[in-house]
């Protein structure tokens, strides 16, 4: 048997409480009473007022169905349909399941407390489903958030890791590629070698003495391919080692040359040196002398003006004396012999 939701428990608690506040309340006298209305929103939790038509609690009173009968019904009776419907209610609430729960209603389906019940049970259940729902709806979205979120960061370390093995694919391929290459260099030297051995004059005395002092054995043969190979092996080093000391020897000449070169310009710097050093000797010594002519001529400069200066004052001099003289009759000559003066 399955147990009520959490929100059906909720649900039926809050509506007994209303109905005991109900029955503490009652007084008899057709007052307003809070009672669950099942055609009201089912987000409002507030219960309205109605009022009975009887004062009593009965279910057929709340929906204004109370016959003369129960109207003059006295208050023990009231009290004990009271006590059975509070008892079936217990039961109802306690059962374990809906299907027992479901039962029970059906046994009672003549009790309007029981129709009441059924319908608060009904609108949560559908209240009940319609959370589940949009909590289901929640989770869906978020979960397809998350999962769009994991995908990306999949990708993208999907894409690092390509990159990564991209690069150490390339790398390996390339060393591959240069071992291959110096493979195929000494498969070729040795092809080469071997058939240098082969039309060595080496070669054919060998083959000359065996066709004349027959085989010596297969193993020999061996022996004698193999020191053939190593001959020429040496041969061929031997012949390297000859291009490389010459080589050598032309290097040393040129760096003997090169060394002629450098002292010849070593002493070209050297006389250069001596030449610049002579040539600012020479330099500071007209430099002094053009110092010494410039303080002569600053001095002749200095003394003419000084000589012009005296004579523009003798001038003036002599033309003032003229002047105050000139009721004697000095002869005109006077001023010219002055003036050569």
């Amino acid at each position: 048997m399955e147990s009520l939701p959490r929100s059906v428990e909720k649900k039926q608690t809050k509506n007994e409480n209303p109905l005991k506040e109900i029955s503490s309340a009652h007084d008899g006298s057709g007052e307003w009473f809070p009672v669950p209305d099942v055609s009201h929103n089912h987000d409002d939790d507030r219960l309205p007022i109605v009022k009975t038509c009887c004062g009593s609690l009965h279910c057929c009173c709340l929906l204004g169905q109370c016959t003369a009968e129960e109207k003059g019904s006295g208050p023990e009776s009231q009290l004990e349909k009271y006590e059975w419907q509070l008892k079936i209610l217990d039961e109802v609430l306690a059962a374990s399941g809906s299907e027992e729960r479901d039962q029970l209603l059906k046994d009672h389906q003549h009790s309007e407390l029981c129709v009441l019940v059924h319908t608060l049970t009904e609108m949560v259940k559908s209240e009940t489903a319609a959370e589940l729902s949009a909590v289901h709806e929640n989770q869906v979205k978020s979960s397809k958030e998350q999962h769009h979120r994991e995908v990306e960061e999949l990708k993208i370390l999907h894409d690092e890791e390509k990159n990564a093995l991209q690069e150490t694919h390339t790398a390996a391929e390339s060393a591959l590629k240069e071992q291959i290459e110096q493979l195929t260099a000494d498969l070729k030297l040795f092809t080469e070698l071997k058939q240098r051995v082969k039309e060595s004059t080496l070669k054919r005395d060998l083959q000359r003495n065996i066709q004349t002092h027959g085989s010596p054995g297969e193993f020999w043969e061996q022996e004698q391919e193999s020191l053939l190979i190593v001959i020429e092996m040496k041969s061929e080093r031997l012949q390297e080692q000859g291009s490389k000391l010459r080589q050598m020897e032309a290097l040393v000449e040129r760096n003997l040359a090169l060394e002629d070169q450098v002292l010849q310009v070593l002493q070209q710097n050297e006389d250069l040196r001596v030449r610049i050093d002579n040539y600012q000797t020479l330099i500071h010594q007209l430099s002094k002398e053009q110092n010494e002519l410039q303080e002569a001529l600053e001095k002749q400069t200095l003394q003419s003006q000084k000589l012009s200066q005296e004579k523009e004052e003798l001038l003036f001099k002599l033309l003032h004396r003229r002047d105050s003289c000139s009721s004697f009759h000095i002869p005109a000559v006077v001023p010219a012999e002055v003036s050569q003066s």
